[in-house]
């Protein structure tokens, strides 16, 4: 299973990506004791500033794994539980049967059947999630608006349900994870941000990690240029956004290297208890945003590469800026990668997302970063 680091290859990779057209990428790897850093082109397209790998990033849904081991940790300590209805807890949000059928877990592993409110929220969206029948037009429209989360979760709650509660497979939805924000307050009488601080974040050390109140990225930060599908050209700078319209489920700042730390102690159980961790790796199938269907825990999902283990972890998106994180599950091989693009690929006659060598170069770099 032992692997060393090959830097080479590594910085071959990364480059790779940044020649296949993406402006700027930055990650990090870590084989036991080994750690490589790296970073390929720009963080300013205009200025032509270079990426560094100690810069921080929004994150996007990876802050989901953050949420799924704060609710975890309210488990532990018997103030929540895992298959007790939502509706006991925050009845006024999901009222009535749907309430009482729709269990605490299926939230966090989105097989609540609850409906993505994004396409209520952004309206441009509405053909969410086929691409074709989107505009990016809500992006600047709602680049400053402070969205308030209960109405947010009212337009998932109240849009036509994508499943029955506990059906397979389940459907991701940011619905599932703002409701988990408003059950982390509920329960601990504080702010969803300020639990998840206290209990995740500090607990694992993170010195460059924080869910932000405003819409800047404060310290070294790249900008996000946001394409979509090619119906923003040139891609457009959306690293200044107002975040609350995911909030404390997709709005993280962080940085490669806090993000291996904090997936190498969650694999450790320091963050959550062993029990709780094997509760996180029980999956389900579940279809992602992108159309895919994937395996899907408690916050968490599987990688495999050829004969070398599992690796668990989280990626996410956000305007403009995209990052994977996965750590093997013996802890030992880590890789988190940043980049400063999104939704690169144009669109077909049809109106599927074409193939891209970004696609391929990035596929290359993980493998290389994996497995070695």
């Amino acid at each position: 299973m032992k692997n060393s680091l090959d830097s080479a290859g590594l910085d071959a990779a990364i480059e790779a990506v940044h020649r296949a057209g993406m402006p700027g990428l930055f990650a990090e790897v870590r084989d036991g004791d080994q750690v490589w850093r790296g970073a390929a082109g720009v963080a300013d397209v205009a200025t032509g500033r270079p990426v560094t790998a100690d810069m921080r990033h929004r994150v996007g849904s990876v802050t989901k794994t953050f949420t799924a081991a704060a609710v975890l940790q309210q488990a532990e300590s018997g103030r929540i539980g895992l298959d007790a209805p939502i509706g006991r807890y925050l009845p006024e949000l999901v009222p009535g049967e749907r309430g009482d059928a729709i269990t605490v877990r299926m939230l966090i592993n989105h097989t609540s059947g609850l409906a993505e409110y994004l396409p209520y929220a952004y309206p441009s969206l509405k053909g969410f999630p086929a691409p074709a029948a989107t505009g990016p037009q809500s992006l600047d429209d709602h680049r400053f608006t402070r969205f308030d989360h209960a109405e947010l979760i009212g337009m998932g709650v109240s849009a036509p349900a994508v499943g029955a509660p506990g059906g397979s497979p389940g459907v991701y939805s940011n619905t599932n994870y703002l409701l988990l924000t408003r059950l982390l307050e509920q329960v601990t009488g504080t702010t969803a941000e300020r639990c998840i601080t206290r209990n995740v974040i500090e607990r694992a050390g993170l010195q460059d990690t924080e869910l932000p109140a405003g819409p800047y990225v404060d310290g070294p930060h790249s900008r996000l240029y946001e394409a979509w599908f090619g119906m923003i050209d040139p891609p457009r700078d959306y690293s200044v956004f107002d975040m609350s319209w995911v909030g404390p489920s997709a709005s993280l700042i962080s940085t490669v290297a806090d993000l291996n730390r904090f997936f190498g102690m969650l694999l450790a159980g320091k963050i959550v208890s062993p029990s709780s961790l094997a509760e996180m790796q029980r999956t389900c199938p579940v279809v992602s945003q992108e159309g895919r269907t994937i395996d899907y825990g408690l916050g968490l999902y599987p990688m495999e590469g050829p004969g070398q283990g599992v690796f668990w972890g989280h990626g996410g998106t956000v305007w403009g800026g995209g990052t994977l994180s996965m750590t093997r599950a013996d802890g030992e091989r880590q890789m988190s990668v940043a980049v400063n693009l999104q939704r690169w690929n144009r669109l077909d006659s049809s109106g599927r997302p074409q193939p891209h060598p970004i696609d391929d170069a990035l596929a290359a770099l993980y493998r290389v970063a994996m497995y070695g």
